[in-house]
């Protein structure tokens, strides 16, 4: 059933995300803005972890829990669902390795963000410290591996915009948060905890609408009535050049609208529309054979390529 589909893992993650935020917000004004014993001299902003460490502790831990635990199921959804087929598939060898070492990054940002909040700022600063910094680090880096397999798979399926937007959209997050990092950081660590504590909130805030884009790549998996999986209308489209048919039905009905494709003419790539670069034949599989497209250079002439 479509509605207990993968796409539902960053949704459950996102919404425990910002849940926990404004409820700890809301908590920490509704009580008078109470200055914490873990909170600087002259600082009447709290950090999370400030309002984090005390009464609502269990709260941040499970908050961190199962934020991390949905966002990793997510990352592995999309691995898993490139590799059955559901979604338009690797086509490279460094594709997969760049997946891989995403999801790596993100179950190390997980760890910082479960010990973060157990280790709380109050009686464990330090190792509090290094642990959301592990946190930050591990997912920055994640989105950066995740990104540039995005930015690969583009390439090779230019008809499929929605790709086009989960790279830009994941790129947009890794270029803005780093730059509200170095904001934090550096108004923490000059003296400033006030407007460090505020550009933290906005560090998190922004988190969740990240954890929200993971339904870019997993709504397309969905089978409806209206809706063919990813890689099932473009195994079908590749079919179709192969028996020699036109192809007459858009390559997917994505969440980001219709892509049609358009005709093939003398001259053009077969796959122009939906695939850059397959060697088609008669013979399963219908997909395309691994492209090690790092560093090996390709010869042809004209838009032919091999």
């Amino acid at each position: 059933m479509w509605y207990l589909g993968s796409w539902m893992f960053p949704v459950i993650s996102a919404c425990m995300w910002l849940g926990m935020l404004l409820a700890m917000f809301i908590y920490w004004e509704t009580i008078g803005h109470p200055i914490y014993p873990s909170m600087d001299p002259g600082q009447t902003i709290a950090y999370i972890s400030d309002v984090g460490a005390y009464k609502l502790k269990p709260l941040f831990i499970t908050g961190a829990c199962v934020t991390t635990v949905f966002l990793d199921l997510a990352f592995m959804s999309e691995r898993w669902l490139r590799h059955a087929g559901r979604l338009a598939p690797n086509t490279s060898r460094a594709q997969k390795i760049l997946s891989v070492i995403a999801i790596l990054f993100a179950i190390a940002g997980s760890a910082g963000l479960i010990l973060l909040s157990n280790f709380d700022t109050h009686h464990y600063p330090r190792l509090h410290d290094a642990f959301l910094l592990l946190f930050i680090g591990g997912y920055w880096f994640s989105a950066i591996f995740l990104c540039a397999e995005y930015q690969r798979l583009g390439i090779h399926y230019r008809s499929h915009r929605i790709l086009h937007i989960s790279f830009w959209v994941k790129l947009t997050f890794i270029l803005v948060e780093f730059v509200l990092a170095v904001i934090f950081a550096s108004t923490s660590y000059t003296g400033k905890p006030n407007v460090a504590a505020v550009f933290e909130w906005i560090v998190a805030l922004v988190f969740t609408f990240y954890v929200l884009s993971f339904l870019l790549d997993l709504l397309p998996s969905v089978r409806t009535s209206h809706h063919q999986p990813q890689g099932w209308a473009l195994r079908a489209e590749m079919e179709k050049h192969q028996t020699g048919q036109q192809p007459g039905a858009p390559l997917t009905n994505d969440s980001a609208g219709p892509n049609q494709n358009r005709n093939v003419g003398p001259g053009d790539d077969l796959e122009a529309g939906a695939y850059r670069g397959t060697h088609m034949t008669n013979s399963p599989p219908a997909y395309p054979n691994d492209h090690h497209d790092l560093g090996k250079k390709k010869r042809g002439v004209g838009r032919l390529r091999f």
